[in-house]
């Protein structure tokens, strides 16, 4: 006979008692490391991705991209840190300068062989279920970028991209992202 012992899950505090040297996440009141630093590959997206969308939004006053390590804080039992995300300037408010203390318009997350399936599940529900308007999916492997949108409470599938294709987002009106700059 197996026994199951239940615990309380893990909340914001102590997610801030964690140590400084180790990342983690706080998804559903547990508490998970972070992947070891990411591939050179997945930080060239970050990088590219912030070079266009950060003085685009700037530029127009349509609100702020920020990177990782940034905690987004949905709840008491729920801190992310997507790679890359967007709040629109009517939005700013959430900005505190400890973290983003709600749903950010905008989440991307750069696919890892370790993280792939956990941004597609729980962190992808996560987001509909706390408001985030717009979830891209990139994939460095596959240069590629799949767009999800909130719709009825979930997130939906609007197009995925590749090779020298470009998308736009009404979150960044007049902006055309082309993948041959982001891979």
């Amino acid at each position: 006979m197996s026994t199951q012992t239940s615990h309380a899950p893990c909340t914001y505090q102590d997610y801030l008692n964690t140590p400084d040297d180790v990342r983690y996440e706080l998804i559903e009141g547990e508490l998970l490391v972070m992947e070891p630093a990411p591939t050179t590959w997945h930080q060239r997206v970050v990088v590219n991705l912030t070079l266009l969308l950060a003085p685009f939004a700037r530029d127009h006053g349509l609100g702020e991209v920020l990177i990782s390590p940034t905690d987004v804080y949905l709840s008491d039992t729920n801190v992310l840190q997507p790679d890359l995300l967007f709040v629109s300037a009517v939005r700013a408010s959430i900005i505190t300068e400890r973290n983003v203390h709600g749903a950010p318009d905008l989440v991307v997350e750069i696919a890892s062989p370790v993280t792939r399936r956990r941004h597609r599940t729980v962190k992808m529900e996560i987001y509909a279920r706390y408001g985030v308007a717009e979830y891209w999916l990139a994939d460095p492997k596959a240069a590629t970028v799949e767009t999800l949108r909130l719709g009825d409470g979930q997130m939906a599938a609007t197009g995925r991209c590749g090779g020298s294709d470009a998308f736009t987002t009404s979150l960044l009106p007049g902006l055309s992202v082309d993948l041959r700059k982001i891979f």
